[in-house]
């Protein structure tokens, strides 16, 4: 029986979209609880190197899934009720139940783009094993893109994952065979150290972090190495165009760097829900048939 006929496209939709919602909620989560582990592992392994006892008095930070989340104002106990995605956010009226303290718009944010994009892989793809590993790779790149623009870091703890993900995808051909796969992983890691590397020599500064390379290698593995020069195409001129526009409205510091990391993510997912029609729209548009 194909799927179609037990999900109608409606009802698959519709609980994509929901799911996404949930989804978008654990993101936040991640995105606020990952750095700040890193950040207390990084300090320990330091003390362990130097051989310095740890202040007795210093927390650790809370697990991914537990504790559950408090007002970081006053330590409220957010109830199951007050943790509704988006919809929590309206009742409250963006303010916490107990203080009053403002809550950042951004949470029902994350909530509502995860999952208008989880919705749009369900268009896209259907009910098919593709849609299934879409969303996995479109929830990581959420999470790494927003952990990226707050911290600038893109932890090795998701894109390492996110690439051997990729790859084995590739040995059952959801997205591009394997040897597309393991190409795209090699080119994508060599084209941005490269680029790297050339702006250190003649500059004598870091353009971008080596988890720009590994974010770019896990897209490669998942979208096939012909897929990488719209991929850097899209970041390149995303980010151009973003970073003047702040630059513009004096909005960013010129002297401080952009993360690249969130416009790699942006590019990537465009890539995977429309990347052949584009390259197929520019060879036709530009005469250059394939």
């Amino acid at each position: 029986m194909p799927f179609e006929s037990l999900f109608p496209a409606p009802l698959f939709i519709s609980g994509v979209f929901v799911l996404g919602l949930l989804i978008g909620s654990f993101l936040n989560v991640v995105i606020h609880r990952v750095p700040a582990r890193l950040e207390h592992d990084w300090r320990c392994q330091c003390r362990e190197l130097l051989s310095v006892q740890s202040p007795g008095d210093e927390p650790a930070p809370p697990g991914i899934v537990r504790p559950g989340s408090r007002c970081p104002n006053c330590d409220h106990a957010i109830t199951a009720l007050e943790n509704i995605p988006v919809l929590s956010f309206l009742a409250l009226r963006g303010k916490c139940s107990n203080c009053k303290a403002r809550i950042s718009p951004r949470y029902p944010l994350v909530e509502l783009a995860t999952a208008f994009m989880f919705a749009l892989v369900a268009m896209k793809f259907g009910p098919t094993i593709q849609t299934g590993m879409a969303l996995v790779m479109t929830a990581m790149l959420i999470a790494l893109a927003g952990i990226d623009l707050d911290h600038q870091l893109l932890p090795d703890s998701m894109t390492l994952p996110l690439l051997w993900i990729g790859l084995l995808a590739s040995c059952f051909g959801v997205f591009t065979p394997s040897i597309d796969s393991i190409l795209g992983a090699v080119f994508g890691y060599c084209a941005l150290w490269t680029v790297f590397q050339l702006f250190k020599l003649l500059t004598g500064k870091e353009g971008m972090g080596y988890g720009d390379f590994k974010l770019l290698a896990a897209l490669g593995a998942w979208l096939g190495w012909q897929q990488l020069p719209l991929i850097v195409l899209l970041s390149s001129l995303v980010g151009a165009i973003i970073g003047m526009t702040m630059m513009g409205l004096k909005k960013h510091d010129g002297s401080k760097p952009i993360p690249f990391g969130p416009f790699i993510a942006i590019a990537g997912w465009v890539s995977l829900m429309w990347g052949p029609e584009i390259i197929d729209a520019y060879f036709h548009y530009s005469g250059l048939q394939r």
